[in-house]
Parts: structure tokens; C-alpha cells; sequence
């Protein structure tokens, strides 16, 4: 889960690098380190917290000269964040530098056997023990660096993204992938390497992303080197042209990546469906579909796959797929499924959710299914991510970068390719008729428009935020389409304002958390006309009755709801199917404005990390 970025070339290292991390902070913000090689020395600068404090650090006590460099942000796995355990780390010689992304596994043996041949260790990390398995291997083996680190690789288990620089050979530097993402951006006699593209957008538009066991040499003015790990066997680079724009990872005038991503919405969710959703013609065109769609017509069940937002997503998903294709749907937890011994077969259909296409429960969740014969899915945001490799087919959701820890477009624009995927499966099974087939269409191209008119909501919402800041604990309540909405809000609160919150179905609420349930209470509620109205309104007179606070999100125009509640914020009617996608919003802003007002880190809550690369 953390952030690397890397350069070679003619400019100065020290800003693009730190540009870089400043750009994949959401990975991971505990600590960070940057080495730079002035062409005689390695000059290194490391510090627990956040990139602006290595900045600070760096420009005070080492040279910032140079043009080799390697920078690194870090999520914490193995050793407490603190200067020490920050990357880069030095092997004992001082000569090789590495940054690292992922788990070393089988650390300790390593560890144990190197202290058995001399080697000290400063830090509690397993990068540190990789680092130094390189030298030994580099030193007993008698081979160059590249060499070492393809020997050194074959004797670890776990997972890595790393680059490695060698002082005896300034001129390269040497990177690796298993498990954990790598892009090599290809400049005029210059290299960049970072966890994803943002890092170089600006300088290029040319990048290759290594695939698993790949390393690869990068040296200016030379085509890059690239090799299989295991084999030794020579693999070829294929170039891919960037989409990215240097806007969409700007904060745009908004005081916080999370605020731009919730408005952005309108435009994701229409930038999802558009090309695939075509009204005037009543189709649905999504070539991953199309072009296996017997898999999908013969699929006795459909298991979903996801963590965390993803999840949330799968269920909504669940109801849709069951209630219009009348397809039998599980929905799984991908870090549990691995474990469990799950019954697969070749006719089941997995789909498998990440907003980053790089989790890696659920990247073991879909190699387990393939194994087993299952057709694979897959649903994510990022082109070129491991999951768009590893699945059978798929579909990019298109809702650009999503920079912000706290998911919230990756959510609607997960359920709009799943509500595409559903909606056309009823249609060709004919699950579906015409009629409210084409309603369906029409009332999913009006939902941008719709979820703009549920920000509007944003001033009250604001002022509710204010009344309920200083809570400790808040239950969330929605039922059918709208119970995994409650999860999700509830999910929302937790991770950026660290209030405790539990989402619940409306109707278990009697079954336990009723309990909960006083005069200091803030509860909400789901309670839109579609649906199950009545039932949510008596569950509403319960939560009443025992003095808990009731926010209640409603349907344009609801007077019943608002005699009983002490807040009521609208939102714009919509199919009940489709009501996701505008309940979650006020729910989204809630969130935002009280960790706001709480003095929270919105983009970067503690502890957390936007893309998940460690089981």
C-alpha cells in the first residue's frame, strides 16, 4: 500500500520525486524517505509523518542535488512508523538503496540466516532483509546487480513493487513486480517509476506497467531491459499511451479531494454509461458482455467478490441482478473467500470489484476462481491494474482518479456498471419486458441530473453536520436497496471522522441496536417513497418513541417522515433500483462536513490507505 517514485535522467531528481509523493500519498502517509545520487554520493533523508515533513526535512539537512533518485511513502506493515523503518533503506554496505511496496513473507528465515553471516540490522523491516539478501547474493555470486536482485527474488515469498540503485553502477536502476503495481514512464533519454502514472503525467505519456514476476533495467538513452524473474526468459515492453490528464488529479478550487470526487458524480456516472447506454436504440453495448455473453446466459449463480466500498457496491448489486435478471447472486468478501474452501465450478460467473484494480484480497479471490473454472469479471476504475489483466473481461468504470481515501464516486460509478450489466442479462433472458426495460434506461441516463440536485442539499446538510459533530456514536438504518447505502454511510463516518457508526437493516434494529438507542443517539435513515415506505416510517416511530435524534433522508415532497424526524433532507424521486445512487450523497457530505469540522484529515484519514496492495 505504499507509494513509489523513482527517476533517471538529465533534470534534477529531488522535485519530480517529491512532486510524486505528494501525488501517491493516498497509498500510505506514516512516514517517507527520499535517497538522491549527486554522482558521488548517496544522500538520504527520512522521517516519520507526512511528505510535507521530509520536504522540510530534506531541503535542511542533505544535499538535493542530483539527477537519480528514489523516493518512497509508506503505509506501515512491518515496524512502526518512525525514521528508522521509513523507506529507503540502505544494505550494510551503503551501496544498494531500495524502496519497496508490498510483504516479504518469508522475512524472518532470510533474516535469521543473514545475521548468521554478519549482517546488522537497523530497522524492523522485511525491505531492509530484502535489501541485504540482494547484497549477499550480489557479493557471493559474483554477479551484477540486475542479477542478483532476479537470484534474490527466487528465494522470497510475499509480495513487492521495488526499485534498487547500486553506487558501483550510477547509470540504472533495477525494478521488479509481484503482486503490487509498477509503471515505468518512458521519457527522451529518461526514466520515471512510480506505483501509478500521476507521478509523470506532466513529463510523459508513454508508460509500461510490468506484469507479475517482471523486472525490467532502465538506463538513459538505452531500451529498457525487461526479463521474466522466474525463467531469466526475455519479455517485451509494450508501450501504452496515457489518458490521464494533470487536472483530474488537482484539487480543482475544492478545499479537499473528497468534496471535488462527491461533485464529480454527474459527470463520472454519465462519463460510465456513456458509449454503452444508448436510449434512443433501447441497448445496452458493453463489449466485455457481448462478446461472452453465453458465459453469463449459462451461469447457474454469480458470486461478487469486493472489500470494503467495492462490497457495499456488490450488494446493491445483488438486489438488482436477483430482482431483474432473476440470477441467484452471493456476495463475498474477498479477503474471507480465499479462506473458507469456497464451492466454485465452471458454471459461475465471478465478479470481482476494486475501485484500483490492484486489492490484493481480491486479486487472490479471482486466481482462486480461475482455478476452479469460473468465468471472471472484473469491475474497476484503473486501466491497466492488475485485476483489468488478471479477469477474463470487464469494464473500466471511468470516473477518473479517485484521489481521496474515503471512496465515494468509485461507489456510483461501480453500481452503474452493475446496474448496465444487469439490466441488459434481464433483457436477453428475457426477465424483463419491454416496457419497464426501456424505463429503466431512461431513468438511469437522467441520474447525473438527479444527483445534482441531491448536492444541492449541501448548505443543510452542513448545518445537520454541526449539530452532530461532537457525537460518539451514530446508527445508520436503510432496508432492501437502500440497507447496504446504511452500510456504506456508516463506513463513510468511521473512516474519515473516526465517530463509531454501524449501519443496519431498519428492520434488525429491534434485534440489538435498538438498545443503543437514547436522547444522545443520532440515527439515519433511509426512508424514501419507493420501497418499503411504511415499514421504515414505523421503524422510525420506534427510534421516536426511545428519544434517539432521526435524520431521515426522503423523497422530494415527503410530509409524513418530516412530522417525525428531527432533520429531513430531499432527495429527487427516483426508481427504487436506482435510488443508490442519490441516497448516498447526502450521506457522503454528512461525513465530509463533520470530519471537516472535527479537524480530521479528510483525503488522508489515519491508518487508512487508498489502494489496499497487502492482505
Amino acid at each position: 500500500m505504499c507509494g513509489i517514485v523513482g527517476y533517471i535522467g538529465h533534470r534534477e531528481a529531488y522535485p519530480i520525486i517529491m512532486k510524486g509523493l505528494q501525488r501517491l500519498e493516498y497509498r500510505g502517509y506514516d512516514s517517507a524517505g527520499i535517497a538522491l545520487f549527486d554522482g558521488n554520493q548517496i544522500n538520504m533523508s527520512k522521517t516519520k509523518g507526512k511528505v510535507v515533513d521530509l520536504k522540510n526535512k530534506s531541503e535542511k539537512n542533505i544535499s538535493i542535488n542530483g539527477s537519480l533518485g528514489m523516493g518512497h511513502t509508506r503505509w506501515a506493515t512491518h515496524g512502526i512508523p518512525n525514521d528508522v523503518n521509513s523507506h529507503p533503506h540502505y544494505s550494510n554496505s551503503g551501496d544498494l538503496v531500495i524502496i519497496h511496496n508490498g510483504i516479504i513473507e518469508n522475512y524472518e528465515a532470510i533474516k535469521t540466516e543473514l545475521t548468521k553471516r554478519g549482517y546488522v540490522f537497523e530497522s524492523d523491516t522485511d525491505t531492509e532483509v530484502l535489501v541485504n539478501l540482494i547484497e549477499e547474493v550480489k557479493k557471493k555470486e559474483k554477479v551484477k546487480l540486475g542479477k542478483a536482485v532476479q537470484i534474490a527474488l527466487n528465494q522470497v515469498v510475499g509480495a513487492y513493487a521495488i526499485a534498487v540503485f547500486d553506487k558501483a553502477k550510477p547509470d540504472e536502476i533495477v525494478v521488479a513486480k509481484l503482486g503490487s503495481p509498477l509503471a515505468i514512464g518512458i521519457g527522451e533519454n529518461e526514466f520515471f517509476i512510480a506505483s501509478d502514472a500521476s507521478p509523470f503525467i506532466e513529463y510523459t505519456n508513454n508508460a509500461v506497467y510490468l506484469e507479475d514476476e517482471e523486472m525490467a533495467i532502465v538506463r538513459p538513452g538505452k531500451e529498457i531491459k525487461l526479463r521474466k524473474i522466474k525463467n531469466d526468459a526475455v519479455a517485451y515492453p509494450m508501450i501504452q499511451e496515457l489518458q490521464l490528464n494533470l487536472e483530474e488529479i488537482e484539487k480543482g478550487g475544492y478545499d479537499h479531494f473528497m468534496l471535488k470526487e462527491i461533485y464529480e458524480q454527474p459527470r463520472a456516472i454519465k462519463d460510465t454509461y456513456r458509449g454503452r447506454l444508448l436510449v434512443d436504440q433501447g441497448l445496452i453495448k458493453m463489449s466485455g458482455i457481448d462478446d461472452n455473453l453465453e458465459r453469463f446466459m449459462n451461469a447457474n449463480r454469480i458470486i461478487i467478490v469486493a472489500c470494503g466500498t467495492s462490497w457495499h457496491a456488490g450488494l446493491v448489486a445483488e438486489y438488482i441482478f436477483e430482482d431483474l435478471a432473476r440470477i441467484p447472486v452471493e456476495v463475498e468478501y474477498a479477503s474471507e473467500f480465499r479462506y473458507r474452501n469456497p464451492v466454485i465450478t465452471n458454471k459461475d460467473v465471478v465478479i470481482a470489484i476494486s475501485q484500483s484494480g490492484e486489492t490484493a484480497d481480491t486479486l487472490a479471490a479471482i486466481k482462486l476462481a480461475k482455478e476452479h473454472g469460473a468465468f471472471v469479471f472484473g469491475v474497476c476504475n484503473v486501466v491497466g491494474s492488475s485485476i483489468a489483466r488478471e479477469t477474463h473481461a470487464g469494464a473500466y468504470t471511468h470516473a477518473g482518479p479517485e484521489i481521496g481515501v474515503a471512496s465515494t464516486k468509485a461507489f456510483t460509478t461501480q453500481i452503474t456498471i452493475l446496474t448496465l450489466l444487469a439490466l441488459k442479462l434481464a433483457k436477453e433472458k428475457g426477465a424483463i419486458n419491454e416496457t419497464k426495460y426501456h424505463e429503466i434506461l431512461v431513468e438511469l441516463e437522467n441520474i447525473p441530473e438527479k444527483v445534482e440536485k441531491a448536492l444541492e442539499a449541501n448548505p443543510l446538510v452542513e448545518i445537520i453536520a454541526d449539530v452532530y459533530k461532537d457525537s460518539e456514536n451514530c446508527l445508520y438504518l436503510g432496508r432492501g436497496y437502500n440497507f447496504p447505502v446504511a452500510l456504506e454511510g456508516a463506513l463513510k463516518l468511521k473512516e474519515i471522522s473516526y465517530i463509531h457508526a454501524e449501519g443496519y437493516p431498519a428492520a434488525e434494529m429491534k434485534h440489538g441496536p435498538i438498545a443503543l438507542i437514547d436522547e444522545q443517539m443520532p440515527v439515519i435513515v433511509i426512508a424514501t417513497k419507493k420501497g418499503h415506505y411504511e415499514k421504515v416510517v414505523s421503524n422510525i416511530q420506534e427510534i421516536k418513541t426511545r428519544k434517539g435524534k432521526i435524520i431521515a433522508i426522503v423523497t422530494e415532497g415527503d410530509t409524513q417522515v418530516r412530522e417525525l424526524a428531527d432533520h429531513v433532507i430531499e432527495v429527487p424521486e427516483v426508481l427504487e433500483g436506482l435510488s443508490p445512487l442519490v441516497t448516498t450523497i447526502p450521506l457522503q457530505l454528512l461525513s465530509y462536513h463533520i470530519a471537516v469540522m472535527r479537524g480530521c484529515n479528510v483525503d488522508q484519514p489515519r491508518n487508512l490507505a487508498k489502494s489496499v496492495t497487502v492482505e
